[in-house]
């Protein structure tokens, strides 16, 4: 890689050794920082349930802006990848660059509002004064890592859409050893450090952040793809370059922004029923969210890949691809529903909270893990939709998603008062949603007019 653009062919080919050279390395990537997510929820459960369901609520709050940036990132690697198909290297540098620029500016901007915003807002949703007060204090410190993990963010878009996602493993295992390290520290005051209890998560994140961006552009650096692909030559704010990465970028990223505040509208409910209900929900969003690595790693493969192959002329080539990849995905999703149904004390004991807990959490549970069976299909049919460069269908699919689950979840919670398992059950009703209006989509064949 270290040649210059002319000797370097980004080019792929729609086979199974292909899809998973990809997309296993984005899992592993993946997958450690929900080990390091989980880890520290771990931790945090040590100092009482009201501090492991405080963390669902700030977590979720948190995962909006991070969202944003999933957005922008998403939309990169959809935009290198395509550049990548065509052969056309020396505009990675150029579309890298905005990138960065851009996510700097959104970042700003969401420190901004987190102060602003947070404060009013879980005034009037937080019951618990114990609780609002334990949140607004950690995301005004967590906030601060928004800068570091946006640009951590935005070497995903270069190193996927290029086909090194090999290389992402070695920033993520960096930020994980880091994040435990001072959550261990920081939470409970050891090696010296001082106690810090539930801020203390705030801040071992922020560390962490900035250690795996640090890796990252290190290895960037090493491997010589700043020279590769000139992605430090065109590091000024480029007008045109700009509009095109923010047109294409803005609807995902809306469509990732309402998607998490829809979560957020979600645990604010599940708060009103009380301290354990939360706590309980925390803990399917880490069961959720580590085990959903493998299908979000096949998504973004067929976001870059469905977006490479079209870059390449085969359009005809786009939804065979789809289906092997779906292959892989659902078949991964349907061992892991298995392997949670039969084991659910095994994975829910991790947390320490007791019998009483665990059989509160099992029917929650599930619910989950039929909703990850579901996931790894739509998912992948959504993504594809990104990579066809028409990401305003994108936004326009999530939204219809987002309404029937918001209006579910409000009504089975809050009106009806049903347990909390079925409130859960909107995950089955979103990720339907979002299967049937994709596949109708990509089947459509509409999006083969499409040029970016």
């Amino acid at each position: 890689m270290a040649g210059t653009s002319s000797n370097i062919d980004l080019r792929l080919n729609i086979s199974y050794q292909q899809i998973l050279k990809i997309s296993l390395p984005i899992s592993a990537s993946l997958l450690v920082p929900q080990i390091n997510f989980i880890t520290n929820n771990i931790f945090l459960s040590g100092l009482g349930e009201r501090e492991l369901g405080a963390a669902g609520i700030t977590g979720v709050f948190y995962l909006i802006f991070a969202c944003i940036g999933m957005g922008l990132n998403n939309g990169l690697q959809s935009l290198i990848s395509r550049r990548a198909g065509e052969n056309r290297i020396e505009e990675i540098g150029k579309i890298f660059s905005q990138g960065v620029i851009i996510s700097i500016a959104v970042a700003a901007l969401g420190i901004v509002l987190t102060y602003l915003l947070a404060p009013v807002v879980f005034r009037y949703t937080i019951h618990s004064q114990e609780t609002y007060d334990m949140c607004v204090h950690f995301l005004k410190v967590r906030i601060w890592g928004l800068p570091f993990l946006y640009l951590y963010q935005m070497r995903n878009a270069l190193l996927v859409g290029t086909n090194q996602s090999k290389y992402l493993v070695v920033g993520t295992v960096a930020e994980a050893v880091t994040n435990v390290f001072f959550d261990y520290s920081l939470i409970y005051g050891h090696f010296g450090l001082p106690a810090l209890g539930f801020n203390g998560a705030a801040y071992a994140s922020i560390i962490a952040e900035f250690t795996g961006m640090f890796v990252v552009f290190a290895i960037i650096h090493f491997k010589k793809f700043h020279q590769s692909f000139s992605l430090y030559k065109h590091f000024r704010f480029n007008k045109s370059m700009s509009k095109l990465v923010l047109g294409y970028s803005s609807p995902l990223i809306m469509q990732y922004a309402i998607s998490i505040i829809s979560w957020e509208f979600f645990y604010i409910l599940i708060e009103h029923k009380g301290e354990r209900d939360l706590a309980i929900s925390n803990t399917m969003r880490n069961i959720f969210g580590f085990f959903g690595v493998f299908t979000w790693a096949f998504a973004a493969t067929s976001n870059t890949m469905v977006s490479n192959i079209i870059g390449q002329g085969q359009k005809e080539n786009v939804i065979p691809l789809i289906h092997k990849i779906v292959r892989i995905s659902a078949g991964t999703a349907i061992g892991i529903c298995i392997i949670l149904n039969f084991f659910p004390h095994f994975f829910l004991s991790v947390y320490g909270r007791g019998e009483d807990f665990i059989e509160a959490a099992i029917p929650i549970l599930r619910v989950v893990s039929t909703a990850l069976v579901l996931m790894s299909f739509s998912t992948v049919w959504l993504n594809a939709v990104t990579g066809t460069g028409n990401t305003k269908i994108n936004l326009g699919i999530e939204a219809v998603a987002i309404v029937l689950y918001c209006v579910y979840a409000y009504i089975v919670l809050e009106k009806l008062n049903l347990p909390t398992a079925w409130g859960w059950a909107a995950e089955w009703l979103y990720w339907s949603t979002l299967f049937i209006f994709s596949y109708l989509y990509i089947k459509s064949g509409r999006w083969k007019k499409k040029v970016i």
